[in-house]
C-alpha cells in the first residue's frame, strides 16, 4: 500500500512545479512511510509515498521506470499473479531489476500498452507516464479496492490517492459541490463519481483514464455480469469450485515480504479467510479482534471460538472508545463527509493490528458476493407480503404497529418489523434504498432551508441506486439488488471505509472474497446458492460446513458496529448539541434549526432513533470546519 499523486499540464512547455508534487507527496506520508520519490519531466509530475511490502529493498524505489527510462509509474497497490506474469515477460526479453510487482506492470504496459490491465490480478491504482508518447494512462482496479480522484483545471490534470493531495495544488479551488452534499445525506457517503469537492472527481472502479494533447478519455475495462449462470451437476461441484477458487484468492494473498495476520470478527466470511490461511501456512497465523463493554455490539466471544479452534496467535482488545479523541483524526483521514460509523472500529482494529504486523487479511466482500445482508431476506419476504391485501397492511397491520412504543435495541423484531412495513409501499428498488438510506426525501423537506432546497430541487438521490438497477443484467431481483451493491456500497462505502482506516496506520488490507475470479463464479451462481429459502449465504456454509463450528455458521449477522445511539444521549449529548445547534453551523444555511433540534431532541428523548441522523450532520459539521473553515477541531 502507498500512496500516489502526480500533475500534467496540458501545455508541453508548462514544467510541472517539483515543489508541489512534494507537497502533494508529503500530505500521504501516513499511507507510506518508508519511502519518498518525485520524478518530473517537462509537464509531467509524479510523485510516491511507498509501504514496503514486496521486495523491500531500495531497488523497489518508486517513481519506477523502464530499462531507458521513457516509462515511469507510481503505483498503489498489489498484483498477486505478479511472478507468473513476471515469469511470461521474462520469457519475452523483458529485463527486470527488482522483485517487485510494480515493475511487472511497466514491463505489461511495454508488451499490452493499455490493454494490460486486462491481465492484472489484485487490487490497484497506478498512473503512468509515457515520455515517448506523451502520455499520462492512470487506472484503478475491478472493484475499487484502492482509491483515486483526480481534478481538472483550464490548465492542468491533478491526480492523487486522497483529496488531501490534490488540494495541496493552489489551482484547485476548494469548493463545496452542493448536489454530493445532497447525496451524501441520503447514503451517508458521497457516491462514485463525486466528491465533496465540485473540482474533484473519482476514477470509477475498472475504469482506465488517458490524458494526451490536451484530451481526456475513460474506458471502462471489466464489468460483472450475472446473466450467464452456471449449471453443474450437483451441490457438492459447486462446493468444490467454490473452495478451489477461494483457496487459490487466500493463497496468492498470502505473499508478502513483511509480517502478515487477519482481521478476525468472528462472522463466517473472516472465519473462513482463517480457516484457509491456517491450511496454507506452515506457522500459527496472527489474528486481531476488538470488541466493546456492550454486549449488542461485542463480537469477541465468538473471534475467540475461531481463533481457539484453528490456534491462531490471537490478540483482542476492548475497545473505550474516545470519540471527542478520534472524530477530528476521522474527519482528516477520510477527506469528506463519511457518516458510517463502523470505520470508528475500523480504525481501532487497524491500529492494533499494526502493531503486530504489516499486512491483514479480511473478510471484505463475502456479503455482497454470496448474499449476507439481512436486507436481501427483507426484499424476499416483501414479495410475499405485498400478497397480503393492502387494506389489512395499511389500516391494520400499520396502525397496530405504530402504538408499539419505540425499541432502543436495534435488533428488536418489532424495531426491524417497522422499518419493513414502513418502505413496503414503495416500487421495489426505491424501497431497496430506503431501507439502506440515512435521510430520505420526506426528512430532507423538513431539514432543508428553502436556500439549499432550490438548489437541489430537480435531483433525487435515489434515481442512482435505481439506475444501477437499470444497468444489471441479472434475471433475477436478488442479482440485480447484488450487482447494485457492488457498484455503490461495495467501492464508495466499505472500501473507502477500510482503505482509509488502514492506511492511517500504514497497514495493508487483503481481501480474498474480493478476488474477481471468485466474484465472477458467484455472480454465475444460481441465485438459490445464495439465498436459499430464508438462508443467506447458502453455498459458504455448505462450504465451510465440516471447517467452522455450527456456533459461527449459524449465529445472526452483527456486524461491525457501535454504540452510536447510546453515545449521542450521554458521552456526546453535550458537544453534538454545542456543534450543531451554534451560529456558526446554523449560518451556513444548509438546514433548519429546528429541524435540527428535534432531530436530537427526538433522539435524547427516546421517541426515535436519529443516531446515523445525527452522526451524519455531526461529521458534516466538522468536516466543514476542517476543510473549509480551515479551523482545529481537536478536542472538538
Amino acid at each position: 500500500m502507498c500512496g500516489i499523486c502526480g500533475k500534467l499540464y496540458f501545455n508541453p512547455r508548462h514544467k510541472a512545479e517539483r515543489h508541489i508534487i512534494e507537497a502533494m507527496t508529503s500530505v500521504l506520508k501516513h499511507r507510506g512511510p518508508d519511502d519518498q520519490g518525485i520524478y518530473v519531466d517537462g509537464p509531467a509530475g509524479i510523485g510516491h509515498q511507498r509501504l514496503s511490502i514486496i521486495d523491500v529493498s531500495p531497488a523497489g524505489h518508486q517513481p519506477m521506470s523502464n530499462e531507458d527510462g521513457s516509462i515511469w509509474i507510481v503505483f498503489n497497490g498489489e498484483i498477486y499473479n505478479f511472478e507468473e506474469l513476471r515469469t511470461e515477460l521474462q520469457a519475452k526479453g523483458h529485463i527486470f531489476a527488482s522483485r517487485t510487482d510494480t515493475e511487472t506492470i511497466v514491463h505489461l504496459y511495454e508488451e499490452k500498452d493499455t490493454h494490460c490491465l486486462e491481465s492484472l490480478r489484485g487490487m490497484f491504482a497506478f498512473a503512468i507516464w509515457d515520455g515517448k508518447k506523451q502520455r499520462l494512462f492512470l487506472a484503478r482496479d475491478r472493484v475499487g479496492k484502492k482509491p483515486l480522484v483526480y481534478a481538472v483545471t483550464s490548465e492542468a490534470f491533478i491526480f492523487g490517492s486522497e483529496i488531501k493531495a490534490i488540494l495541496q495544488d493552489p489551482s484547485v479551488p476548494a469548493e463545496v459541490d452542493y448536489e454530493a452534499l445532497h447525496h451524501y445525506l441520503t447514503y451517508q457517503y458521497v457516491p462514485s463519481p463525486w466528491t465533496i469537492f465540485k473540482a474533484i472527481r473519482k476514477l470509477p472502479p475498472a475504469h482506465s483514464l488517458i490524458v494526451q494533447q490536451g484530451a481526456i478519455t475513460t474506458r471502462q475495462y471489466w464489468h460483472l455480469s450475472y446473466s450467464h449462470k452456471l449449471i453443474l451437476p450437483t451441490l457438492a461441484d459447486y462446493v468444490d469450485q467454490f473452495m478451489a477458487l477461494f483457496t487459490e484468492a487466500v493463497k496468492i494473498r498470502l505473499r508478502s515480504d513483511v509480517p502478515l495476520g487477519a482481521f478476525l470478527s468472528g462472522g463466517i466470511d473472516s472465519s473462513a479467510t482463517v480457516a484457509v490461511m491456517s491450511q496454507l501456512a506452515n506457522r500459527p497465523i496472527k489474528t486481531f479482534s476488538i470488541g466493546f463493554h456492550e454486549s449488542e455490539y461485542n463480537e469477541i466471544p465468538f473471534a475467540a471460538i475461531v481463533a481457539k479452534k484453528f490456534d491462531t496467535e490471537h490478540t483482542e482488545f476492548i475497545v473505550k472508545p474516545d470519540a471527542v479523541s478520534i472524530l477530528p483524526k476521522l474527519v482528516w483521514h477520510y477527506n469528506e463527509p463519511f457518516a458510517d460509523s463502523s470505520a470508528i472500529p475500523t480504525y481501532y482494529v487497524a491500529q492494533l493490528t499494526r502493531e503486530h504486523v504489516t499486512v491483514a487479511l479480511n473478510g471484505d466482500g463475502g456479503d455482497e458476493s454470496f448474499a449476507g445482508y439481512e436486507r436481501y431476506i427483507a426484499d424476499k419476504l416483501a414479495g410475499y407480503y405485498e400478497k397480503v391485501p393492502s387494506l389489512v397492511r395499511e389500516h391494520i397491520i400499520k396502525k397496530c404497529l405504530a402504538f408499539i412504543p419505540h425499541q432502543e435495541n436495534r435488533r428488536s423484531f418489532f424495531r426491524r418489523l417497522k422499518r419493513f412495513v414502513n418502505g413496503i409501499s414503495e416500487q421495489a428498488e426505491r424501497r431497496y434504498v430506503r431501507w439502506i438510506c440515512g435521510f430520505d426525501n420526506e426528512m430532507k423537506n423538513d431539514l432543508y432551508t428553502m436556500a439549499f432546497a432550490e438548489k437541489v430541487a430537480a435531483i433525487d438521490s435515489v434515481d442512482l441506486i435505481v439506475n444501477w438497477y437499470h444497468k444489471a443484467d441479472g434475471a433475477l431481483f436478488l442479482d440485480r439488488t447484488l450487482f447494485v451493491d457492488v457498484m455503490s456500497y461495495l467501492p464508495d462505502d466499505l472500501l473507502v471505509k477500510v482503505d482509509i482506516a488502514a492506511m492511517a496506520h500504514s497497514l495493508e488490507a487483503r481481501s480474498p472474497f474480493l478476488d474477481h475470479k471468485l466474484m465472477e463464479f458467484a455472480a454465475a451462481l444460481p441465485p438459490h446458492y445464495k439465498l436459499n429459502g430464508l438462508r443467506s449465504k447458502y453455498l459458504l456454509k455448505k462450504a465451510f460446513a465440516s471447517l467452522l463450528p455450527a456456533t459461527i455458521l449459524h449465529r445472526k449477522k452483527m456486524g461491525f458496529g457501535v454504540p452510536i445511539d447510546r453515545w449521542l444521549r450521554k458521552e456526546l449529548k453535550d458537544i453534538t448539541c454545542q456543534i450543531l445547534l451554534e451560529k456558526r453551523s446554523i449560518e451556513r444555511g444548509l438546514f433548519k434549526e429546528q429541524a435540527v433540534r428535534m432531530l436530537i431532541d427526538d433522539h435524547l428523548s427516546k421517541r426515535a432513533d436519529n443516531s446515523y441522523r445525527i452522526w451524519t450532520l455531526l461529521f458534516l459539521e466538522l468536516w466543514f470546519r476542517m476543510f473549509i473553515d480551515k479551523r482545529s477541531v481537536t478536542g472538538i
